[in-house]
């Protein structure tokens, strides 16, 4: 692998540079001179993955002849300047309680998968920069990862078949997106595709976990209790500040893109994707915040789709707590214990149509009879229009109108 590291590293130096160098050893202290960040997280779980095989990697030579041949073309894979781990995940994630923390704003983006009896949020100003976090929630080892190239967040399983995987940054793009590499096999992985696409793992899919990207607002009123990742990561990086200012802007191209983007709609235009896995549907996120809620019906089953305003775009401004309002959404299926609702938006409320129940963008009902009932989430993606279409290329297009 030596080969490989030395290839990219050149061209990764300035990209390291601008992001605070390589990671660094715990200091207590943050990169914005904060103070300090140890003494107030604590590490909640720890699961250690499978030991590394002997295997020939594809993160040294994707095709490989040792190797099963790629399932995708090894032209399309390229580099996106740093090399393995110039980007690093976060391996031993630590957390505070929703209560302690004061340096997140409320309308920036955190992260909710949808696991654990007590959530879990991951504030985009950190993921920005680490793109991956290995955690254990529950007992069960998941990675929650987030590709700023896509605006793609997503979580998975690290558990496939006998091994439990730990996952790296590859330093790779498969269509602007993020590739992630195991460490046991080395084998890459698309992250919108959530499957191996080379090495002795490929075409081996990740199980996913539901995960939303909502407001600290609405997660921390939703979760007092709840547990946010901390700022104490190990690396010095200035959290709050985006290193792709002005990337989502309407009428922008994509990164590193190949190819021509689906014209059906600009390629940065943001989308609310479901169906990835046989029924491709996208919900353009401008209709979706203007109507308030559509009912769908995606591989077969009835879904639906709401949005409110407020949450802004990790992308737009050079701080992220300062981009652009762009909206926060959620998926879910509308049946509760056998009963099909229908809902309309009601302020940052979303009212069912059966009871009157008032309920929260992460699918809770906060009051009325159906009070303390949840929604049953259903997989969807915050995207880039460009990156939906790009991997799910028969996708329709929902029409709000």
């Amino acid at each position: 692998m030596s080969a490989r590291r030395a290839a990219l590293g050149v061209a990764a130096l300035l990209l390291l540079g601008a992001c605070g160098g390589p990671t660094a050893e715990r200091t207590g202290v943050d990169s914005t001179g904060a103070g300090p960040t140890t003494g107030d997280s604590v590490l909640l779980e720890e699961v250690d993955g499978s030991p590394s095989e002997d295997l020939p990697s594809a993160l040294e030579r994707i095709d490989d002849p040792a190797l099963p041949a790629p399932l995708v073309d090894p032209d399309e894979v390229i580099s996106g300047g740093p090399p393995p781990d110039g980007i690093p995940p976060i391996e031993e994630p630590r957390f505070q309680r929703a209560a302690e923390v004061d340096w997140l704003t409320d309308d920036e983006p955190v992260l909710a998968p949808a696991i654990g009896e007590t959530a879990r949020a991951y504030p985009v100003r950190i993921l920005i920069w680490h793109e991956i976090v290995n955690d254990t929630i529950d007992g069960r080892p998941v990675a929650v990862t987030y590709c700023p190239l896509c605006n793609s967040a997503l979580a998975f399983d690290r558990q496939l078949g006998d091994r439990l995987l730990t996952f790296g940054t590859s330093g790779l793009l498969y269509r602007s997106d993020l590739v992630m590499y195991d460490r046991q096999t080395e084998s890459l992985f698309s992250q919108i595709e959530g499957r191996a696409i080379a090495g002795v793992l490929a075409g081996q899919e990740l199980d996913r976990v539901p995960v939303q990207t909502v407001t600290w607002a609405q997660w921390r009123e939703a979760n007092p209790d709840g547990w946010v990742l901390s700022r104490d990561t190990g690396a010095r990086r200035d959290y709050g500040a985006n290193p792709y200012g002005g990337y989502d802007r309407p009428g922008g191209n994509p990164f590193l893109f190949q190819g021509e983007p689906d014209p059906r709609r600009p390629a940065m235009e943001r989308v609310a994707g479901l169906g990835a896995s046989g029924d491709p549907v996208a919900v353009p996120l401008v209709d979706l915040v203007e109507t308030g809620v559509v009912e769908l019906t995606v591989d077969g089953a009835p879904v639906v789709v709401w949005a409110v305003e407020g949450l802004r775009s990790p992308l737009d401004d050079r701080r992220v707590d300062e981009g652009r309002p762009v909206g926060a959404t959620g998926a879910f299926d509308p049946v509760v214990d056998g009963q099909r609702l229908a809902f309309t938006r009601q302020g940052e409320r979303f009212i069912d149509d059966a009871t009157g129940s008032r309920w929260n963008v992460l699918g809770e009902a906060v009051d009325g009879p159906m009070a303390g009932k949840r929604l049953e989430p259903v997989e969807h993606l915050d995207t880039f229009w460009f990156a939906w279409a790009a991997f799910h290329p028969t996708t329709r297009i929902a029409d709000l109108g």
